[in-house]
């Protein structure tokens, strides 16, 4: 995927991005956090009639969504996309339904693909959970699901924002080290990429969850399985066993009265309809006989979120 020129300006290593991946791939499960982001959003999907055909599950395996996916759209084709080999390896293997399940035989086809392949159009909802944030030009990224889309398909996805880790990120600034975390970008300007894909009806929302933990050391082990720091501005090289006290020493300040250390998350949550074409008198017009057939179905509506 092509980067944006102000990569410092988004302040993301795609390079710390791809290490964390290869790490995170290691670990025998995904995230809690993602877990528990995915079951949020896929109670949204109860507020859409639609019942798409295809569905696209973007970095499926990291995501933790895939089988919420099968349980809402049981019927339908679902393609899990994956950053790199390792995560289609896992994901493939993720995907084998034993012969005995009732989704062996009755489920939708299901596939593997890497993100950079070619990927067929014609998708009826493209789902991305907790992965937009580890994208160093998320505004290509939405214009690519938006051409993957069929007229009247919809994106939802969810990413952290900018209000993720405010406590640690104080923490370092108080004490002259260099930021603890990337950049994270607005709901709103997410809000207005949809806008500029050619999204319609967008819906943002966020809320902002607190995890806790009894020790700095607990503490800093999850928040490595989340994939680490990846802002290009930070320390370079290893720290020494001294400053890793210090850092446990000066978390510790921070417990509350009954000791437990808190971290807040921000989580932006989005979703928006892939309009028909706008037909200009000036300009022809082509609508390929898939997005006609879409056309038609979209005429008897569909329920938005609030």
């Amino acid at each position: 995927m092509p980067a944006s020129p102000d990569i410092r300006a988004r302040r993301l290593d795609p390079i710390a991005v791809r290490a964390a991946l290869r790490r995170m791939a290691r670990a025998p499960q995904p995230p809690w956090l993602h877990g528990e982001v995915a079951r949020r959003m896929a109670e949204k999907l109860e507020l859409i009639l639609l019942q798409p055909e295809r569905v696209i599950d973007w970095w499926s395996a990291l995501g933790a969504g895939a089988a919420l996916l099968e349980r809402a759209y049981p019927k339908a084709r679902q393609l899990r996309i994956e950053p790199d080999a390792r995560w289609a390896e896992r994901s493939r293997t993720q995907a084998l339904r034993p012969w005995w399940t009732a989704s062996r035989w009755t489920g939708g086809e299901l596939q593997v693909a890497l993100e950079g392949g070619e990927i067929a159009p014609g998708a009826g909802l493209v789902w991305a959970n907790m992965m937009l944030h580890a994208v160093v030009d998320p505004v290509a990224l939405i214009e690519r699901w938006h051409g993957l889309l069929r007229v009247d398909g919809f994106v939802m996805f969810s990413c952290l924002g900018p209000g993720t880790l405010r406590e640690l990120r104080t923490l370092y600034e108080r004490l002259g080290w260099p930021a603890p975390t990337p950049g994270f970008v607005d709901m709103h300007d997410l809000g207005d990429m949809l806008v500029q894909a050619g999204f319609a009806d967008p819906v943002m929302d966020q809320e902002t969850l607190t995890l806790r933990w009894n020790s700095p050391q607990a503490l800093l082990a999850e928040l490595r399985t989340l994939g680490g720091n990846t802002a290009p501005d930070r320390a370079a090289g290893l720290r020494t066993p001294r400053w890793r006290a210090r850092l446990e020493r000066e978390l510790e300040a921070l417990a509350a009265p009954d000791g437990a250390l808190g971290l807040s998350f921000e989580v932006a949550y989005g979703h928006a309809f892939k309009a028909a074409p706008r037909l200009r008198a000036d300009q022809p017009t082509t609508v390929s006989l898939d997005d006609m057939r879409a056309m038609v179905r979209s005429s008897h509506g569909r329920s938005k979120a609030p």
